[in-house]
């Protein structure tokens, strides 16, 4: 192989890859059952699914977070830029690059908004004025936190929360992000301006995400390529304008179909139609 094809192959091998994971928790409760999927370096990739479908797990999965739950990987494998990452530390891979923003913001309330976004820069050793560059950018995507930097978080609105919650993920110079339903509890329009930033960060900075989010609609409209997960399983999978446009897709993840919206009374036919599953 010429150095120019060894490039190319190092180029299209996948940033992120999940390789045929089983996830159980309490050494009983099966939740993930074979899921892979990849991310490529500097994409959106959306991880869909209603409430309870495994999102939430499989970014654990990958951020090593399980184990604090009673979850275990009991089969398959993590990797991330070719090396197996699923038996590292949480503190090791944040070291590596690869950062979880949780579901819920989780944001230290006692702590003022700069002070949280600070935290976030913990594990670097790049000297203060990194740091500080880090912070002036993070104010940059987020002007909401510039303005409310010496407010206590607890007293901020939810929409503030989750950008102080993404931005502090920033301040650890994150190469991957895994964002578990930034859209929860949040108004149409708070959602709309957090994955403006997203998208901003993912072309300007170069860093690749992936989002788990129930709200299909508006993660496909941003995310670059998307994986259905139900019941544990991927079942479908596609560009995100193939899957905005599916009508299997639009009939079961948004409750539209080419008659309009679907009511309850036609779950029986929602069954007999889902033969994409098999």
């Amino acid at each position: 192989m010429t150095m120019q094809n060894t490039a190319a192959a190092i180029e299209a091998a996948p940033y992120l890859s999940v390789n045929n994971v089983e996830v159980i928790y309490d050494h009983v409760i099966l939740v993930l059952k074979g899921v892979s999927l990849v991310v490529p370096k500097g994409k959106i990739v959306a991880l869909l699914g209603a409430n309870g479908a495994g999102k939430s797990t499989t970014l654990k999965s990958i951020s090593n977070l399980l184990r604090a739950e009673r979850g275990d990987v009991t089969k398959g494998n993590i990797e991330f830029k070719g090396a197996r990452i699923d038996q590292m530390t949480p503190a090791d891979l944040v070291k590596r690059g690869v950062i979880q923003v949780m579901e819920g913001r989780h944001c230290f309330g006692h702590l003022t908004i700069e002070e949280n976004l600070l935290t976030g820069a913990y594990t670097r050793g790049d000297g203060s004025a990194g740091i500080k560059r880090s912070l002036d950018m993070v104010y940059d995507y987020f002007p909401r936190l510039k303005t409310r930097r010496s407010s206590q978080a607890g007293y901020t609105s939810g929409g503030e929360q989750q950008m102080c919650a993404i931005g502090r993920a920033i301040m650890a110079n994150p190469e991957m992000v895994l964002l578990d339903e930034p859209s929860m509890g949040l108004a149409p329009q708070i959602v709309e301006e957090i994955f403006e930033i997203v998208k901003d960060l993912n072309k300007k900075e170069n860093v690749s995400f992936l989002l788990a989010e129930q709200n299909t609609m508006v993660a496909l409209r941003y995310a670059d390529f998307g994986y259905i997960l139900e019941n544990g399983r991927i079942v479908m999978e596609g560009e995100a304008q193939y899957l905005a446009t599916n009508e299997d897709v639009k009939e079961f993840y948004l409750g539209l179909s080419g008659e309009g919206r679907k009511s309850f009374r036609d779950v029986k036919h929602y069954r007999r139609r889902k033969r994409w599953l098999s």
